[in-house]
């Protein structure tokens, strides 16, 4: 088996060391966590935890109850009492690109937040190294990230949902809108967080409370755009599918992404790169400029003829322009404005 470090090491019982099985306790599952999955993670690399299992047949129907998966369903038994094998640290360092992009993303008004499925503190790394988390802003004078400015899925989960007696989770708005303004790095997610994440924020109206926004720009430096909140989701597998449908501008990875994330989006990048999304708003608002432009101009002089003709109309004096003008005038503007 292999996956997230963290949840497996959480399902083993022994570990493998000089060729044979060792019996590991609570003592050395936390050696392990912190001399070796907070190191690796804290260098920015993704953790991946290796383990096996020795089955004479295999169940695929027997779970184990008191052992959950992520999404709070039973584990199968076969995925626990693993034997560790070892723990592997992979480096996946950032295009020198991607932080100048986040830069200028910034300075246009486009707010960037993580969402992954890494370890917090590898997604606390890179986003530290990509300009997402700003020292100044988002740590204290220690260097640590500041109260809901990074969190877990689950976490983030239990802060905007409601939950029955049941067990049964409805989700908040009211909650919600104390928790995004701050969020800038939400690791260990789900597909179902991107859901609530676009979904929450195109309902949002935190931007109406004038009061609220003013004194998170004063004590927080947080600004809110003073508009509903515009959506954009990037996603490259098939469970992304209906955060990229529900966001208002959905991308997906030309290379890495699903045919169905790809049918799902809005814009595919064909070169997975972050910078490609800057020069997508660069060229979508300038064309919608452009278009604001040409509209201005065509309705300033065609409104100048119209309101000539009528007034030379109802004053009963010839008209200085004849249809010839009108049409020199027409191509003259339709060449200008093109």
């Amino acid at each position: 088996a292999k996956g997230a470090s963290e949840i497996i090491l959480s399902r083993v019982g022994n570990m493998f060391q000089a060729g044979k099985q060792v019996k590991m306790d609570d003592d050395e599952v936390a050696t392990i966590t912190d001399n070796v999955i907070t190191k690796f993670a804290n260098l920015a690399m993704r953790t991946i935890g290796l383990a096996y299992k020795d089955v004479d047949t295999i169940d695929s129907d027997e779970v184990e109850t008191l052992i959950k998966n992520t999404d709070g369903s039973p584990a199968f038994s076969m995925e626990t009492g693993l034997t560790l094998l070892g723990i592997v640290g992979i480096e996946d360092p950032l295009r020198p690109e991607v932080a100048p992009a986040i830069v200028r993303c910034f300075k246009a008004g486009i707010d960037v937040r993580m969402v992954t499925g890494d370890n917090l503190a590898t997604a606390i790394a890179i986003a530290k190294g990509a300009g997402i988390l700003n020292m100044e802003l988002h740590c204290d004078k220690n260097g640590e990230v500041l109260p809901k400015r990074a969190m877990e899925g689950k976490v983030f989960r239990k802060m905007v949902h409601d939950y029955s007696a049941d067990g049964e989770a409805t989700f908040n708005q009211a909650k919600f809108d104390e928790v995004w303004p701050y969020l800038r790095v939400l690791a260990r997610s789900s597909p179902d967080d991107k859901l609530t994440l676009a979904k929450g924020l195109n309902a949002s109206t935190v931007f109406q409370d004038k009061e609220k926004c003013r004194m998170l720009k004063v004590h927080e430096k947080i600004e809110i755009f003073p508009d509903r909140q515009v959506v954009a989701m990037t996603g490259d597998g098939t469970n992304d599918a209906s955060a990229l449908k529900n966001a208002d501008v959905g991308f997906a990875m030309g290379i890495a992404g699903t045919q169905i994330a790809k049918d799902a989006a809005n814009i595919i990048l064909l070169d997975d790169n972050f910078a490609s999304i800057v020069a997508a708003a660069k060229w979508g608002r300038n064309v919608f400029d452009s278009i604001q432009k040409f509209l201005q101009f065509q309705l300033t002089v065609n409104i100048s003829i119209l309101m000539l003709n009528v007034i030379c109309a109802c004053i009963d004096i010839k008209c200085p322009l004849t249809v010839l003008h009108l049409l020199w005038l027409n191509l003259i503007m339709d060449s200008a404005a093109s």
